[in-house]
């Protein structure tokens, strides 16, 4: 990301940020709507940089200095910049950089006349603009960008759109720069309704690649934020949400897209009523799958070990794994229990695992110390690893030294 020094006059004089909404008072002196307003609620009745008494407390706003800014800001770190430009038209975009305004690149994505290229360059503009950097995306959060895209996204007509992947891929695109766990509130009051959570599956099932792993990452911010938990239960509850996830974790086509399914599948698996349907629609059998073809040091492996720890809480989460036996899985756990050279995020979920197979299982028990488990415990226990991981770890050993002694004590 490249920063941007911000000129000493688009600062405002309480907060030193970059104007947002400037307004002037009746001193000619300019400030942020927010910064002067808390000024004045505080009890104050002159002005901050003057001291001059305010006869007059009205705020008037700044369009000047703001579209001067709104310049500023889409001219970014590379004046020389310029964007590739659609055939010239009626709403194409502006041809040349004076022309561009923020207020003009949401004018032009609300418009239902515009042409999908000239949406597309747009897209493009607000996505370089918000990666760029953090003034520029702040802008484009306080100027409603965020809900706009949402409506774009969900409430076009499903059919135009995925016949325009590359409008939808970039609209997401441009929704993961904008803090999306930040706008909750605005997540939640879209997809809860039914036309577009209609939509959300759909694009889901039918979206390129790069549609599938935006809208996992998404899936995987709202399952995360305990504010919209019923939105959260909505959506994996729904059979067929679900069951796209698990159709794309099978298809294995291409490893991002695995790996982002994987942490929206742990995510929705949070809530306790979610995870009986994730069990029906064949999530488990999908995150084995996911574990024995992908190493320790793939970035989802921890979220699928976590999302299967999660669902062996169920009864019919263990009486789904006790029927697999599958020794390649028993050497894969111990393998994620300690790795050297690594964090070992996933060693906690992976012992936890193990015992829930051992406990009641001497086919397991045989099979996991065959594979070296008493090693890897011991290995672990001895790392810097959580008190949660070493907790399982201790309780995994005393398991096996228990169920071992009695067997010798037998024979």
């Amino acid at each position: 990301m490249v920063e941007m020094s911000i000129p000493h006059l688009f600062r405002c004089p309480i907060s030193l940020d970059l104007f947002i909404d400037p307004v002037t008072l009746c001193t000619g002196q300019t400030y942020d709507r927010c910064s002067i307003q808390k000024w004045l609620e505080d009890g104050n009745l002159t002005c901050p940089v003057t001291m001059q008494p305010l006869h007059d407390t009205t705020l008037v706003p700044n369009h000047t200095l703001r579209h001067l800014i709104e310049q500023w800001v889409l001219k970014g770190p590379d004046p020389n910049h310029q964007l590739k430009q659609p055939s010239p038209g009626r709403n194409s975009v502006p041809t040349n950089d004076m022309e561009w305004s923020l207020t003009t690149l949401k004018c032009l994505l609300q418009s239902e006349s515009a042409t999908s290229d000239a949406k597309i360059e747009v897209l493009k503009k607000v996505r370089n603009l918000s990666i760029e950097s953090d003034v520029g995306r702040a802008c484009l959060i306080q100027l409603g960008f965020f809900p706009l895209l949402l409506e774009l996204i969900f409430q076009s007509p499903t059919a135009f759109l995925l016949c325009n992947q590359e409008l939808l891929e970039l609209s997401l695109d441009c929704l993961l720069t904008l803090s999306p766990s930040s706008h909750l509130d605005s997540l939640d009051k879209v997809l809860t309704k039914d036309p577009n959570f209609a939509s959300l599956v759909l694009f889901l099932g039918k979206g390129n690649a790069k549609i599938k792993i935006s809208l996992c990452y998404l899936l995987e911010t709202i399952a995360m934020s305990e504010s919209i938990e019923a939105l959260t239960i909505k959506i994996g509850q729904s059979p067929c949400v679900m069951q796209s996830l698990v159709s794309i974790l099978d298809t294995k086509t291409d490893l991002l897209v695995s790996d982002a399914c994987v942490r929206a599948i742990n995510g929705l698996c949070h809530p306790m009523v979610n995870r009986e349907n994730a069990i029906k629609e064949g999530a488990m059998h999908s995150l084995v799958k996911y574990l024995l073809n992908t190493s320790t040091t793939k970035n989802a492996s921890p979220k699928a070990l976590a999302a299967l720890d999660c669902l062996l809480e169920l009864e019919i989460g263990k009486k789904n794994i006790a029927k697999l036996r599958d020794n390649n899985l028993i050497k894969v756990l111990v393998k994620h229990i300690f790795v050297v050279s690594s964090e070992n995020e996933g060693s906690e979920y992976a012992a936890s695992i193990l015992l829930t197979m051992c406990r009641d299982s001497s086919w397991a028990r045989g099979k996991a110390a065959h594979a070296g488990v008493v090693t890897q415990l011991l290995f672990l226990i001895q790392s810097q690893c959580n008190s949660r991981a070493k907790t399982k770890a201790r309780a995994l050993l005393m398991l096996l030294r228990s169920k071992f002694r009695r067997c010798d004590q037998k024979m």
